[in-house]
């Protein structure tokens, strides 16, 4: 059974190409815009990682790290937490952790090492 993964980022263009490249690599993709919606998602069905732009209307990325680490363990709030962000220089490794982050790939994505972070929480668990 092929692993799921939740994109929540608010570019269309980054969502799209990010979809694409990781359906080759046999992930189910599911795609939000924003962290209300991850959370949403994330109340609904079961995932087995999170790839999360930082900055996104409603509720940024940091916010709702903080939140989906607030869920039962068994529903998701353990999930691994990817961040992505074109501002990584705004946020410590420690800020990140803070909140519940695993692991941040920064703008432009580099989706040679997209894939291979990923594949590597889904075969690792990190």
């Amino acid at each position: 059974m092929s692993k799921k993964i939740l994109v929540a980022e608010d570019s269309s263009v980054i969502q799209n190409l990010t979809r694409r490249i990781l359906s080759l690599q046999n992930y189910k993709i599911s795609s939000v815009k924003n962290g209300a919606q991850v959370l949403e998602l994330l109340n609904k069905e079961p995932f087995d990682l999170v790839l999360l732009d930082i900055h996104m209307p409603i509720m940024d990325g940091m916010e709702c790290a903080q939140e989906i680490r607030k869920l039962p363990k068994d529903m998701n709030g353990a999930i691994p937490i990817i961040a992505i962000t074109g501002n990584a220089n705004n946020y410590s490794e420690d800020e990140f952790k803070r909140v519940g982050i695993d692991y941040f790939l920064p703008k432009p994505l580099n989706y040679d090492t997209l894939v291979e972070t990923v594949n590597s929480f889904m075969t690792n668990g990190n």
